[in-house]
């Protein structure tokens, strides 16, 4: 990466940083802006800045990113309140989620011909996590219920997760088609890393929950290195996994999990205001890396295959599923809707796209590679230029149906968790009251 690479990228900071406060809650949201710049980088400054996805920086770069998105999402979410309160974003992780994999399947074998099962299977599952950061006023805008708001909330700080051992189960799966040694080899090896990473994870998650708690209550570690030792460890729990054969991203994630439940619910929103800074400025060069050096060669190769399946998996595919998951849950038509078309695809997909690249047996690379990038950049815009006014359009709908008392089921009193953001603001750490 040359100096003249890293000058851009500062400026490009600097530049969105300048207006970042005053984009909020329009049209234009920060993701589509990193995006945008990036792409600009791309097309006027290829001459100097010379980039390409597989660059050993950017590589480092993005896996950090995923390791700290993963274990700060899974870090947010509170157990006791999913058993309790969540039921609509549980419905559509256990329901709606592996419907999600079968159809976007099922659609990518009608448009793509001569693609394996596991390819299509492999696209599907990159695209199912949700990313909310893209759409924010969809889970910040106070006037939407709370309860809608936190359904998308909670599902994207679970989906990035769970949704990884399949990844890698189909993974396994595409390369033994490939390489025809059979698919228990390649199974039995996917599920002990699997199994490695999870160990690993909650047996790391329950030591560093204990050694936090340690600083806390001995007084013998400052506030600012609770917060850094809780960073280390994250790291230290994914390069422990990698030496152990296990899965790190997985680790990363079940540590975020554990970690928190032991920590004082104070110091644990302290640690995850402060682990969103550096998470939040790793999302923001994720953004400009995807816009500089994976959508625009993809934006390249872009064909009227993959602009379909594109925004098939962006409506059909991703709203049928939560459609089918919420019946019997007697919400509104409109909350049904908001909830399906709410589902942004964004940092998660951006950074799986490497698991798959890493994995160099698998065929038509350059298929899942552009066809992931290309519904990632329509997911930036569309959902980005919708999310402000569909989010006011909804609340006041809601609001008028409250009065009549036809919204009861909507305006239900839940407890607020911490969102995932791409901008800093008083709000992101919301209290642990109830609200509606």
């Amino acid at each position: 990466m040359t100096s003249y690479t890293i000058l851009v990228l500062l400026i490009g900071v600097l530049i969105i940083a300048a207006v970042s406060k005053r984009v909020r809650g329009t049209i234009i949201t920060l993701p589509m802006l990193y995006t945008l710049f990036g792409l600009s980088m791309a097309v006027l400054f290829s001459d100097i800045v010379k980039l390409s996805y597989d660059h050993p920086a950017i590589e480092i770069i993005a896996e950090l990113t995923l390791v700290l998105v993963l274990a700060t999402d899974a870090s947010r979410i509170k157990l006791k309140n999913l058993r309790r309160y969540y039921d609509l974003p549980l419905r559509m992780i256990v329901l709606a989620l592996p419907m999600t994999f079968v159809l976007g399947t099922l659609v990518g074998a009608v448009i793509f011909n001569g693609l394996s099962i596991w390819v299509l299977a492999i696209i599907a599952v990159t695209l199912a996590p949700i990313d909310p950061s893209l759409a924010e006023s969809s889970v910040d805008n106070p006037r939407v219920p709370v309860r809608i708001r936190q359904a998308l909330n909670v599902e994207g700080g679970m989906d990035d997760g769970i949704t990884l051992p399949f990844l890698l189960l189909f993974i396994s799966l595409a390369v033994s088609s490939e390489t025809g040694l059979g698919e228990g080899v390649f199974l039995e090896f996917t599920i002990i890393h699997i199994a490695s990473g999870i160990l690993v994870g909650l047996v790391m998650g329950y030591v560093g929950a204990k050694f936090i708690s340690w600083g806390i209550t001995s007084g013998w570690m400052s506030s600012q290195f609770e917060k850094i030792g809780w960073l280390a460890l994250v790291l230290l729990t994914y390069g422990l996994a990698e030496i152990f054969e296990g899965n790190g991203l997985i680790a990363a994630f079940l540590f975020g999990f554990m970690s928190t439940r032991t920590i004082d619910k104070q110091e644990n929103k302290r640690l995850y205001r402060y682990a969103k800074v550096e998470n939040t400025f790793l999302m923001m060069l994720t953004f400009m890396f995807y816009g500089a050096v994976m959508l625009y060669p993809a934006l390249q190769h872009i064909n009227l295959s993959y602009f379909i399946y594109a925004v098939l998996s962006l409506t059909l595919v991703r709203m049928l599923p939560v459609a089918i998951s919420l019946i019997g849950k007697k919400l509104r038509l409109e909350s049904i809707l908001y909830l399906g078309w709410f589902g942004p695809r964004g940092i998660a997909s951006i950074l799986y796209v490497y698991t798959v690249l890493e994995t160099e047996k698998i065929a038509e690379q350059e298929v899942i590679f552009n066809v992931v990038m290309i519904t990632i950049f329509f997911s930036v815009l569309v959902h980005g230029i919708s999310a402000a006014p569909l989010s006011d359009w909804y609340a006041k709908r809601i609001e008028k149906l409250g009065i009549e008392g036809l919204a009861s089921e909507e305006t239900k009193s839940v407890p607020e968790m911490p969102t995932r953001k791409t901008s800093m603001s008083s709000s992101s750490v919301p209290s642990e009251t109830a609200g509606g």
